[in-house]
Parts: structure tokens; sequence; C-alpha cells
């Protein structure tokens, strides 16, 4: 049975408590999976397509602390495949998608950070992190994000995206353990070109995979960060 504040929170006179929302979030998770998601740290590089994509998903699951990083604005061009609404056109994408996230899930912590990244500043922007996604549209941020997690960020994971592009079979994206901390979502071929646009099913489905791979990381670890 709903308590009054759930009964009552569809015409807007009480909100649920954060002990409901977790309560909730345990019947579904577990209170050992939802223990582990509320602890855990994911930072989301990139808050495009994939990224504002990802940050929802893993809101709704309950991650306790999200590191959003970009330093764009949201346009008309992104709503097709992004999680914005009309109204926030103009506005920061990491306070769009902060606002957004406080809606869906407001115990979540949410930390952004309005910066470009570069090798310069990556690694402090990334200091206390259990799990980085790379989520960023341009090949050299990629590679560079992925050098610097990967070789100066130590016990970190990394879950990464390549070839979201076109109207390729779903079923070729994929999510491949490259090494114990490394993970690669996609199909790994597609690029986006004139013939092969960035569509918002095959785009969020790449971004599920990756936040998917971010659960069952978190899942199957008692202590993140380990080496």
């Amino acid at each position: 049975m709903l308590s009054k504040s759930f009964a009552l929170w569809g015409v807007g006179e009480m909100m649920p408590t954060k002990d409901e929302l977790l309560a909730a979030l345990e019947k579904h998770h577990g209170r050992d999976l939802q223990r582990k998601l509320s602890a855990a740290t994911v930072a989301i590089c990139g808050l495009g397509g994939l990224g504002s994509t990802i940050a929802v998903a893993l809101a709704r699951a309950g991650i306790g602390h999200l590191v959003l990083i970009d330093y764009d604005r949201v346009e008309l061009s992104n709503l097709n495949r992004q999680q914005y609404k009309v109204a926030q056109i103009g506005m920061l994408k990491t306070k769009a998608l902060a606002e957004n996230i406080g809606e869906i899930a407001p115990f979540v912590e949410v930390v952004t950070h309005t910066i470009k990244m570069h090798s310069g500043n990556s690694q402090e922007l990334l200091r206390d992190v259990d799990i980085v996604c790379e989520a960023f549209d341009d090949a050299e941020a990629k590679t560079m994000l992925s050098m610097v997690v990967l070789e100066n960020v130590r016990g970190t994971y990394f879950v990464a995206a390549s070839g979201i592009a076109g109207l390729g079979d779903a079923n070729r994206i994929q999510t491949r353990r490259i090494t114990p901390h490394f993970y690669l979502c996609g199909d790994s071929v597609s690029d986006v070109c004139d013939s092969l646009e960035l569509v918002a099913s095959r785009v969020m489905l790449c971004a599920l995979h990756q936040a998917h791979a971010v659960i069952r990381i978190i899942a199957e670890h008692d202590s993140l960060g380990e080496t």
C-alpha cells in the first residue's frame, strides 16, 4: 500500500521522502545491491546523447553520487536524442541535466563541472571517482580521456563508447570487456558522417549499455577502486 506521501504526490501536496524512494528501489534491487549503488560515485564526461542518457539511467537506478562534466549548452538540434527539454534550450547542459535529475531522483548527489576536459585537468576532475563514463563525440577527446584514466587514474573503471551512428542492427551494439578495468560499448564500426546520422534509438541503446555496464561493475565489487 502506498504511503500518504506517495498517494498525494500526484496532486502536488506531498513529496516522497528519501527513505521512501530508497525503499522502493530496494524492492527492485535488493538491499545489498542498492547499498552498493548508493555508495558509488560515477563521473560522466560529455552530456550529449550518450552522457545525458547514462546520467538519467543511473539516477533512476539509485546511484548515490554523479559527477557531470561538460562545457556546452543545450541546442535545438540536441533534442532528438538528448535528455533535455525545449524550455532548456540555451541552458548549460550541466545545469539543465542536474535540474532534470533533481526532479527524477532528488536523493542523488550531483556535482557539476562546466568545463572542457583536457589532459591537464582531467585527472583532477576525476579524483575520488569509482567509474568514469566516456561520452564524447570527438575522437581526440575520447583518446585523451582513455589515456588519462587508464594510465593515470589507478584502480578506476572506464566505460567508453565506439560506434553508435546510423540505422544498423540494434544487436550489433555490444559491451566488450577489453581489460579488467576497461569496458567498450557500441558496434566499434559506425561513425558520424553525412550518411550515418545520430538516431535516438541507437544512441540511447549504446548509452544504456554503458549504464548497465556501470551497474554490473558495482554489483560485482564490494569495494570499488580496488587494484
